[in-house]
């Protein structure tokens, strides 16, 4: 099952008992001293319209909403470090942590959760490259994420290499037809678009990641009946990806409209919420809370 908790973080945390949790997968604020916002936006037909599309037609922009929040810490390794001490504390003996963060903190995260979880439990350093935005005129454009995975233990952790997807050849002609129609596996750095600005995945949630992404970390450390756990869930995407491929999911963060947001996103999966005043989807109600501790 999955559920949705508007809570603090910590508090979350320290309820949950050692060893309870499979996998956790955090996309922490990345720190960045700006207002993080996101616009929705949506198009119309009309022919005086400010954007031209396929054929020439011509669309009008419409704004929805915008959800936004302040990505500014005065002591950022100070706020993450009882977080993912507590992380370490809850995950089970195979289990491991993901996390996500950019070039600007990626250095100082790494010696912090060294001396958490010991280097040996370092297992990869995954790069997300992507390729999509503005260029600048002044430095390399920066295309990529940092994704650090920690294992509790380094000598016994999840990881099902049969369910990893295999992806093209960049000079097929070189392995022969047969390795060809195969394809290969990814290595650490893995190419994968962010979320398209009209895919139906899109929720306007500012900072979304794309759903094949978390899809691949959940198939491959961890297993179907599995308990994973998102502490800075934004708009769901890890639980979503859970849900999917049959683990339950707790999913935690202290903004509204980030709760509002999964609500909605994630309604076809009935999902416990806690902390707020759910209001419940049409299609069915929102089942009882149950308690914090597993």
């Amino acid at each position: 099952m999955l559920r949705i908790v508007l809570a603090d973080n910590l508090a979350v945390l320290r309820s949950l008992a050692a060893g309870s949790i499979d996998l956790i997968y955090v996309d922490p604020p990345f720190n960045t001293g700006r207002t993080q916002t996101r616009t929705a936006l949506r198009t119309v037909r009309d022919a005086a319209g400010d954007r031209t599309g396929f054929q020439g037609r011509r669309y009008r922009s419409e704004a929805l909403g915008a959800t936004s929040y302040a990505d500014d810490f005065d002591d950022y390794l100070a706020f993450l470090r009882p977080r993912l001490e507590e992380a370490r504390r809850v995950l089970g003996p195979a289990g491991s942590l993901f996390f996500h963060i950019d070039y600007r903190e990626a250095h100082y995260c790494k010696v912090m959760l060294d001396g958490i979880f010991g280097r040996k439990s370092f297992i990869n350093e995954i790069i997300w490259a992507y390729d999509y935005g503005g260029r600048p005129k002044r430095r390399w454009a920066a295309k990529h994420d940092t994704i650090l995975w920690y294992a509790k233990d380094p000598a016994d952790y999840t990881f099902h290499a049969g369910e990893i997807d295999r992806i093209p050849y960049m000079a097929p002609q070189l392995v022969g037809a047969e390795k060809a129609a195969r394809g290969k596996t990814p290595t650490d750095v893995w190419w994968h678009t962010i979320v398209p600005t009209n895919s139906k995945e899109k929720t306007g949630y500012a900072t979304q990641k794309p759903l094949g992404l978390l899809e691949r970390i959940v198939r491959v450390h961890s297993s179907p009946g599995d308990r994973l756990m998102d502490f800075f869930a934004g708009s769901g995407t890890f639980g979503e990806a859970a849900a999917i491929h049959g683990r339950s999911c707790l999913l935690v963060d202290g903004n509204p409209e980030a709760v509002r947001i999964m609500e909605r996103r994630l309604a076809r999966f009935s999902p416990a919420v806690e902390g707020v005043d759910a209001t419940p989807e049409p299609t069915g109600a929102v089942p009882a809370e149950p308690p914090l501790a597993p």
